[in-house]
């Protein structure tokens, strides 16, 4: 059997985003993404993280993936390069545990978002061609080289920094008559282990491309960057992923319920010397109810907290609400409200934040979680809003449910 290792390298030391490769990214620590990626490969036979860092092996151990060494601080650093990491732990592991594995997978975690079969079809490309050292991940280049300059300072000529046979002046051609380039991404390399042995490469000399479709490009450099790609994330782009995957929203939408606190209200209560609690909501939520009761879509809210607050809030916004439901589980009220406005499941949006939204969510159609839900909310939901609850998240999914019906 082809032994298959895929080594994802995590230092603990990330400048840009602090702690880059646990901080929770769509719900998941960042890691986590790509030890998904190779447990999921029908391939792949093995999984290890390369890190320097305590708490991430703690972390990559507990998403699956094996952390038998720690990186020498001295291959951690800014400007350590991947093939001295790769060799470490191929010598480690040979010295250790006298094993070999015929193909290394690297797997970057800042390109964590990926098609469900990229590994398997990067190692089918490298078993297929005998000649091949290195399948690399490619797409689409977004820039043209062939229009671009070398700079030799502000007083003197630039130079082009291609030249194209047949082509005298390519930056000054149109781009259709222009070669076709591509631009590698931290994807994955499947590389044999002999190029790294023997030739002291992470390529080699013959590299294969596994041509990526250029909507998973993706790399994280910065926090803007983060926000990006978590939207990506939510948009029902097919991708691998550490938990179940995300429902698109329903084509034909009839009922949203909301939860109230945390959701309508910002999750906090003020009381007085004598007991009586007041919230904080958004009046920008009402904003869009009308226009969905005029598309045949109500809002509602269905809370199970006792306080006359609620009604006074959802008589303010115009929306029915249940509240109090003397029932131990929001679940059980949600099935009765279907059934006495006699909907089908499938056509109910659910927002909500809080663990007690879990069973809610189970049962909707699509299931929508506030941006400060709590963590295991945000991996369970379909779709996690800007937004926070009490701060225009109401709002926030109205809006996006009238753009897609197109209102």
């Amino acid at each position: 059997m082809t032994e298959i290792l895929a080594l994802i390298p995590a230092r603990g030391g990330s400048k840009g985003i602090p702690r880059k490769n646990i901080r929770l990214f769509a719900g998941y620590p960042l890691i986590a993404w790509s030890i998904a990626a190779a447990k999921q490969s029908s391939l792949v036979t093995r999984v290890i993280v390369s890190t320097d860092d305590e708490e991430i092996a703690a972390v990559a151990r507990e998403w699956g993936a094996e952390t038998p060494f720690l990186r020498p601080a001295e291959l951690a650093q800014d400007k350590t390069t991947d093939l001295p990491v790769f060799e470490h732990a191929l010598k480690w592991l040979e010295d250790v545990e006298g094993y070999r594995p015929d193909i290394l997978i690297q797997l970057r975690p800042t390109s964590p978002i990926r098609p469900h079969t990229m590994l398997d079809d990067a190692i089918r490309i490298l078993l297929e061609h005998a000649d091949a050292d290195c399948v690399r991940g490619v797409v689409p280049a977004g820039q043209n080289p062939f229009k671009m300059w070398r700079f030799n300072g502000e007083r003197n000529p630039l130079n082009p920094l291609l030249a194209v046979d047949g082509i005298p002046e390519p930056y000054n051609a149109p781009r259709q008559i222009l070669p076709p380039v591509y631009w590698q991404t931290g994807h994955i390399d499947a590389i044999r282990v002999s190029t790294i042995a023997d030739k002291h490469s992470l390529t080699g000399d013959v590299i294969y491309p596994l041509l990526i479709d250029s909507k998973y490009t993706v790399d994280i450099d910065t926090l803007p960057d983060w926000a990006k790609y978590e939207a990506l994330v939510y948009s029902g782009l097919e991708m691998v992923s550490p938990g179940k995957p995300r429902r698109a929203m329903p084509e034909t939408i009839k009922l949203i319920i909301c939860d109230f606190d945390g959701v309508i209200t910002d999750n906090h209560v003020i009381t007085d010397q004598d007991g009586r609690e007041s919230v904080s909501a958004s009046r920008s939520d009402s904003m869009h109810i009308k226009k969905l009761r005029e598309m045949g879509i109500e809002l509602m809210i269905l809370s199970s907290e006792p306080n006359p607050v609620v009604l006074a809030r959802a008589k303010k916004m115009g929306v029915e609400a249940i509240h109090n439901l003397g029932m131990e589980h929001k679940d059980h009220a949600m099935r009765e409200v279907l059934k006495q406005k006699n909907l089908k499941a499938e056509n109910v949006i659910y927002l909500g934040n809080d663990l007690n939204d879990l069973p809610c969510f189970e049962i909707a159609g699509w299931s929508v979680a506030v941006a400060d839900a709590y963590p295991e909310v945000i991996r369970a939901a379909d779709h996690v809003l800007t937004k926070n609850g009490g701060h225009g998240a109401v709002r926030e999914l109205c809006e996006i449910v009238l753009s897609k019906i197109n209102y």
